[in-house]
């Protein structure tokens, strides 16, 4: 029996825009023992070796040529690159979906409420950003949202960490030239990992899942103690640079209440941490 479900689902082909990224990568990682999985790259040339890797810029060329080449039944989009590009793109994605059988995953972010300060976040709370990236982001989802709702998946994500990050390589190298780290501490976020999200992806494919999503943790913390617990037993000297935008408690968290996975896929901020602390080599 297990080995007929691994025979179905091998047989789903996937794109992977923007497959060379650190998110992208890890998803294609995670994917790939399952499905049959296509990736796009842009400036990792390593990936030009790589079979099922097409190289695409996302300036200047076709979108339309690579989906029809591969056909996929899910494209799941980690592109990055020039906004006003991305829509484009994203518009020609859509009427795709639109006209053929396939699905689009698509990689979005808590940005798209962080004019709100107060709460946390829900699927299905109204959007509202007062920053450009959030506001771009927003833009795409109000797009796809237009799609029925079983050809669309929208993944909101807190901040994402990873060993291969950029944001833990920046801590480090910010440790290393004994430069200030910028730390939050009235603003309360929950947090994911690489590793933890293509789980968590894995799981929604699998069962077919459509709608918004909030991948993170189950609870939350605040930025200045994400911060001195990531860079643990070396915090000792560490400098921080204290910012405040608000005498306020300020929250950047997504949490879900209507569309929920399995308990053990919503890890806490002290796992996710543990799962790359920088305790060791940190100078490496």
């Amino acid at each position: 029996m297990q080995i007929a479900i691994c025979k179905k689902r091998i047989l789903k082909k996937i794109l992977i825009l923007g497959a060379s990224g650190f998110i992208g990568k890890s998803i294609q990682k995670e994917l790939s023992k399952y499905y049959n999985t296509f990736g796009t790259y842009y400036t990792n040339k390593l990936f030009k070796i790589k079979n099922n890797f097409q190289y695409y810029d996302i300036t200047s060329s076709d979108i339309n040529k690579i989906i029809i080449r591969v056909k996929p039944n899910l494209i799941i989009s980690c592109l990055k690159g020039p906004f006003s590009f991305q829509i484009k793109t994203h518009e020609s994605l859509i009427e795709y979906v639109k006209k053929n059988n396939c699905r689009i995953m698509f990689i979005s972010s808590s940005n798209v409420f962080d004019a709100f300060e107060h709460f946390p976040s829900y699927e299905y709370d109204k959007t509202l950003s007062k920053s450009r990236y959030g506001k771009f982001k927003s833009t795409i989802e109000n797009l796809i949202l237009k799609l029925n709702p079983a050809k669309y998946v929208i993944i909101r994500l807190p901040m994402v960490f990873g060993i291969k990050s950029h944001r833990n390589k920046e801590i480090k190298l910010l440790i290393k030239e004994n430069k200030p780290i910028d730390v939050y501490p009235n603003t309360i976020v929950n947090i994911n990992s690489d590793i933890i999200l293509s789980q968590q992806i894995n799981y929604i494919i699998n069962k077919n899942l459509s709608g918004i999503f909030h991948l993170g943790t189950k609870d939350l913390i605040s930025h200045f103690d994400l911060i001195k617990k990531i860079v643990g037993n070396t915090n000792i000297g560490v400098k921080f640079k204290h910012i405040y935008t608000t005498n306020n408690l300020r929250y950047l968290a997504v949490l879900p209440k209507k569309n929920c996975l399995p308990s053990h896929l919503y890890p806490s901020c002290e796992s996710i941490i543990n799962m790359f602390s920088l305790n060791f080599n940190i100078y490496k």
